[in-house]
């Protein structure tokens, strides 16, 4: 379903420059079915109080599906994907280390793709659960 023939190394340098990089996302596992990514529960994704903040959690989901989309497109110089809808339910709070979400496809249509994208911590807790609807648009 995803492209595996992209590094890695390539993925993460898409982050660059942007709100990936400031976050701190790193992409760390890629197959044909599933994405995986990381990233720290420090300053930059804290609320206040010390806890994860949920919007980091969405951008967590966002980036992985918008990534899945363009892992799954035909052909990615002519399509590109936008998502349309996301929602988040938040499970369980994460205070340190990271969290790793993994991203699965639900469906993989032409002009729309839905991703279930899951995010726990470091000892397999469920932080959140969120599903990305992405339109496929011609560029």
């Amino acid at each position: 379903m995803f492209n595996t023939s992209i590094s890695l190394e390539t993925l993460n340098s898409w982050g660059k420059g942007n709100m990936v990089e400031h976050v701190g996302i790193e992409f760390i596992e890629l197959t044909a079915d599933y994405i995986k990514a990381k990233m720290p529960v420090d300053h930059r994704t804290k609320q206040p109080f010390g806890l994860l903040h949920g919007g980091a959690s969405v951008v967590l989901a966002e980036t992985m599906g918008s990534i899945a989309s363009a892992l799954s497109v035909e052909n990615p110089n002519n399509q590109t994907g936008v998502g349309v809808e996301i929602n988040a339910n938040h499970l369980k709070s994460a205070r340190g280390g990271f969290v790793i979400g993994t991203c699965t496809a639900l469906r993989i249509g032409r002009t729309l793709h839905v991703y279930d994208i899951k995010i726990h911590d470091e000892e397999e807790n469920l932080i959140c659960a969120s599903r990305l609807t992405v339109a496929i648009l011609q560029r």
